[in-house]
């Protein structure tokens, strides 16, 4: 990570990463929760690899040097998980800790065994708060990529996602896949299996289903060749 970006006293998302204009609801979080004063470091991003360091001013935020263009998304693939939904508020800490540790799509899944199912009223309810979580999460890790939070769909349509791949026991450990799809805890249906999707394993144990999306996202991040 560029010193900058860690060292930041905040980082926000904006709309031009030239003309940074704050969203009032961040501006309340950087003077009122965060008390930042004026001349401090706040670095911004427009969510799609632009950032740049800005200072704090009156409550605006003055650009300082010249914008710079994160390369992230270009030097390796983009990374996906396909998870079926866990239970309560489960959801919401699966969301934060894939946004943390790299993610760049988090899609939802009805899985034939899926336990949560989210109809049209309860997704369009549900998808606008776990995108404001992405977002805090993603300002909150420095990230410069806005991650994408998606669904629910179906198994087949997961299935067609280029590159996907099973999550289950007993298969060989992921190591080059950039996507990977979770089923629920009673695991994948023998019709879901039959597809012929290949498969991967990240533990010698049965896991929850947002302990095994983690387990994921945090091979990806801390193997340098996935």
């Amino acid at each position: 990570m560029n010193p900058a970006l860690r060292h930041s006293a905040a980082h926000v998302f904006v709309a031009s990463v030239d003309d940074p204009a704050l969203h009032p609801d961040d501006a309340h979080h950087l003077l009122r929760v965060l008390r930042l004063r004026d001349g401090e470091s706040v670095s911004v991003s427009d969510g799609r690899g632009a950032w740049r360091l800005t200072t704090l001013s009156s409550g605006a935020l003055l650009p300082v040097g010249v914008a710079d263009h994160s390369a992230v998304a270009a030097e390796r693939p983009r990374r996906v998980v396909i998870s079926a939904i866990p239970k309560g508020d489960r959801v919401e800490w699966m969301v934060q800790k894939l946004t943390e540790l790299g993610v760049d799509e988090i899609v939802l899944l009805h899985a034939e065994r899926s336990v949560v199912r989210w109809d049209a009223a309860r997704a369009r309810k549900q998808l606008p708060r776990l995108e404001r979580i992405v977002r805090e999460a993603a300002m909150q890790s420095r990230r410069v990529w806005l991650p994408v939070v998606r669904g629910p769909i179906d198994f087949s349509e997961a299935a067609a996602v280029p590159g996907a791949t099973l999550a289950e026991p007993d298969a060989p450990r992921l190591s080059q896949q950039s996507c990977v799809v979770i089923g629920p805890e009673g695991g994948f249906s023998t019709a879901e299996t039959e597809q012929g999707l290949p498969a991967v394993s990240v533990a010698d144990t049965v896991l929850r289903v947002e302990t095994a999306a983690v387990a994921v996202a945090s091979i990806w991040a801390f193997v340098h060749d996935v």
